[in-house]
C-alpha cells in the first residue's frame, strides 16, 4: 500500500469533493438529451462548479500557491514557484454526449517541473496518484507500464481532432502508418485517462496533438513514475508545454517516435 504525502492527500482530497457533485450531474445529462436548449450549458456550468470545488479546496491549504486552470486560466502564487495545474472535467464530449469515460486530472508544478499527480476516475472510483520518486499507484496498488517488446503487440491510445482544430491530415497519416503495425488504436476522449492507462499497462503508448498543459500534467509523472517515458511527439522540448505528446514503455517509445516521424518503423 502506498505511504501518501500531504501535497498527494490535497489533491486526493479535493478531486473527491469535485467528483461528488460531478457524478450527481453526470446523472442528469441523459434527461437533459431530449430537452431543446440541450446538455451543452449544463455540462459547461458542471465543468465550472467542479472547478470551483478544486479552487477552493487547494487554495484552503496552500493559500501561497497559485493556479493554471481550463477555465479560469493562470493564477499568480504569492509563492511565485508552486502552482496546482487543474483540468476539473477531462473527457467534456463524453460527459455531454453520456458516455461513461472522464476525469479530473490535478498536477502540482514546481518551477518548470511536475512534481506530483493525480487523476480520479469518478465513476469507476479509480484514483491514480504519482509523485517524484515515490512511484505510482491506482487505489494505493503499484502500477508499472507494460512490458511488451513488439509494437505488432501494442495497443495504442490516441486523440482525434475534432471540428474547428488544426492537424486532420496529419492525423490521418499517423493513424494508417499505425493501424498496419499495431494490435489497435483506441480513442478514449481523456487524454488524462489515456496517460494513466499508459501508466499501468493497459496501453503500451499513446500520441495526441494538440494537447494542452492541463490535459496531460498529472499523466505526465504517472507515466515516468511507472517507468515510462514521455516526450514532445515532434516539435521537440517539454511535453507539458509543446502542444503535442508521446508516452511509451522504454521498449516501444523510439519505435512510436519513429514511426510517427517517417511512417516507417524498423522491427
Amino acid at each position: 500500500m502506498a505511504q501518501t504525502s500531504a501535497i498527494i492527500n490535497v489533491m486526493v482530497a479535493a478531486a473527491r469533493k469535485a467528483a461528488r457533485k460531478l457524478i450527481r450531474d453526470f446523472g442528469e445529462v441523459e434527461n437533459l438529451q431530449v430537452s431543446k436548449k440541450g446538455p451543452a450549458d449544463f455540462v459547461s456550468a458542471a465543468d465550472l462548479r467542479a472547478e470551483e470545488v478544486i479552487h477552493a479546496e487547494l487554495a484552503r491549504v496552500r493559500p501561497d500557491f497559485g493556479f493554471l486552470m481550463e477555465e479560469r486560466g493562470e493564477i499568480k502564487g504569492r509563492d511565485g514557484i508552486n502552482r496546482w495545474v487543474v483540468d476539473p472535467l477531462d473527457g467534456t464530449t463524453n460527459f455531454l454526449h453520456g458516455i461513461p469515460h472522464f476525469a479530473i486530472s490535478i498536477a502540482h508544478q514546481s518551477g518548470n517541473e511536475i512534481l506530483a499527480g493525480v487523476v480520479f476516475d469518478p465513476l469507476r472510483d479509480e484514483m491514480f496518484t504519482a509523485e517524484k520518486g515515490a512511484g505510482a499507484f491506482v487505489n494505493g496498488g503499484r502500477i508499472r507500464v507494460s512490458a511488451r517488446q513488439n509494437i505488432a503487440e501494442a495497443v495504442l491510445g490516441t486523440g482525434i481532432p475534432f471540428k474547428g482544430r488544426p492537424g486532420h491530415a496529419e492525423f490521418l497519416g499517423h493513424l494508417e502508418a499505425v493501424t498496419e503495425r499495431v494490435a489497435g488504436v483506441r480513442r478514449l476522449g481523456s487524454a488524462a485517462l489515456d496517460l494513466a492507462y499508459v501508466a499501468a499497462g493497459r496501453f503500451e503508448g499513446y500520441w495526441e496533438s494538440d494537447v494542452q498543459p492541463w490535459d496531460v500534467a498529472a499523466g505526465l509523472v504517472l507515466v515516468r513514475e511507472a517507468g515510462g517515458l514521455v516526450g514532445a511527439l515532434t516539435k521537440g522540448g517539454d511535453p507539458l508545454t509543446a502542444g503535442d505528446i508521446l508516452a511509451s514503455n522504454a521498449y516501444l517509445y523510439d519505435a512510436m517516435k519513429e514511426l510517427l516521424e517517417t511512417n516507417e518503423v524498423r522491427v
